[in-house]
């Protein structure tokens, strides 16, 4: 059920999204044409970059290979797609999936690993689209330099999850052991910690506590609808963050599995590794603020994140965190469905990513959007040329103001 809520129907969703949206997409936009430029008519019209590189990452290895190439093929490219090597498995189902729906020249799979990747990034693309981390994310935009490509970027960071005493406790922890969990928690919209007023901490975390039993069972280790870590090298990392003196719920792992429940860390502070990382697994750390504004200050003295969540019945409090903490997307008193709307665009900020895709703004991430004036010829105002005499001067400054 995870498998088809979070990658064959998100698929299909763009897909169905850019079926009937696409000829529209495709038609010149007019625009505003100044009295100066009489007579004409100005409009843009979108073009494709040209041949495109999309590479995507394993944790979503089959939404986040497609949903971009949907929008690059919508919007008249061809592409090269280089799929994650650690999901080899999905790599081969998209390679014939692939195969048999475009040619070589529209669309060509290469699998393999950091080797392919070195040898795709030096060649020359008109467009990249890069899904994973900031390391990667750095190398590619530094490839792409050199030949002033324009790349998207798809990247994370440390989403936080603030929630404070206003909220609905019960709902809030529901919708946040869902969208912290999903997936193992391996998803880069992930709630990455956990940031409440002090005084809702306790109770909170007996609330999340009752969820965790509630959709995973009181032996998520031996649940089968539970996921996986993808493989050791992660499992290892993650067991690393975990400190089993700040434990408060889950802490258990299956190493020949690769499974870790569901698990939270209170009393953790930004000095702890948890926090000095990206998690991208199940573990969920528990910091707490006593003022608004301290919370605020925190977040944006760190990268921007890709996301941010928000649990309040405050006003006052929803737009004091919205005009001042800056982040990719979010939600209001929910986790991670921002990005299942195809009519919002998806991405981050600064260093959890550049550009944006979904829908409309998947189509214009792959085109560029020509401007262009078309003057009619039955009339030619003469004021813009020489020699330039008192009147054209006049009619000069006052079409130009």
């Amino acid at each position: 059920m995870e498998g088809y809520l979070c990658e064959t129907g998100m698929t299909l969703s763009e897909l169905s999204w850019m079926r009937r949206h696409l000829a529209g997409l495709m038609r010149d936009r007019t625009v505003y044409t100044p009295i100066s430029q009489f007579a004409a008519r100005s409009f843009r019209s979108p073009s494709p970059y040209g041949v495109t590189l999309i590479m995507s990452p394993w944790n979503y290895p089959l939404m986040l290979t497609l949903e971009p190439l949907i929008d690059a093929l919508a919007a008249g490219n061809t592409a090269v797609v280089k799929p994650s090597a650690y999901s080899p498995a999905t790599s081969e189902v998209l390679r014939t999936i692939l195969s048999e729906c475009f040619p070589p020249e529209y669309v060509f799979v290469v699998t393999g690993g950091r080797a392919e990747n070195q040898a795709l990034l030096e060649q020359r693309f008109d467009k990249i689209f890069f899904t994973g981390g900031k390391a990667v994310g750095r190398e590619v935009l530094r490839h792409a330099a050199e030949y002033l490509t324009p790349v998207t970027l798809e990247l994370g960071g440390k989403s936080p999850c603030l929630v404070d005493a206003t909220a609905d406790l019960k709902l809030a922890a529901k919708r946040i052991v869902f969208g912290k969990y999903l997936n193992c928690g391996q998803t880069c919209v992930a709630p990455d910690y956990l940031y409440c007023q002090a005084s809702i901490r306790d109770e909170l975390v007996d609330c999340i506590q009752k969820e965790i039993t509630a959709q995973f069972g009181t032996e998520p280790l031996e649940n089968h609808d539970y996921g996986k870590i993808i493989n050791r090298k992660h499992f290892d990392r993650i067991t690393g963050l975990i400190n089993p003196a700040k434990v408060a719920i889950g802490g258990q792992a299956d190493a020949q599995a690769l499974r870790i429940a569901p698990t939270v860390m209170t009393d953790v502070t930004w000095d702890d590794p948890v926090m000095g990382e990206e998690i991208f697994g199940p573990v969920l750390p528990v910091l707490t603020w006593d003022a608004l504004d301290e919370a605020i200050a925190n977040i944006e003295s760190r990268p921007h994140p890709l996301a941010l969540y928000f649990f309040t019945s405050s006003r006052a409090n929803r737009k004091q965190v919205l005009a001042r903490c800056r982040f990719g997307g979010g939600c209001i008193n929910d986790t991670i469905i921002h990005l299942a709307t195809s009519g919002m665009p998806f991405g981050g900020v600064g260093e959890s990513g550049m550009g944006g895709y979904h829908g409309r703004a998947g189509f214009e991430e792959f085109s560029h959007l020509r401007s262009i004036v078309d003057k009619k010829t039955w009339l030619d105002l003469p004021m813009r040329y020489q020699p330039y005499t008192g009147l054209k001067e006049k009619l000069v400054r006052m079409f130009l103001k």
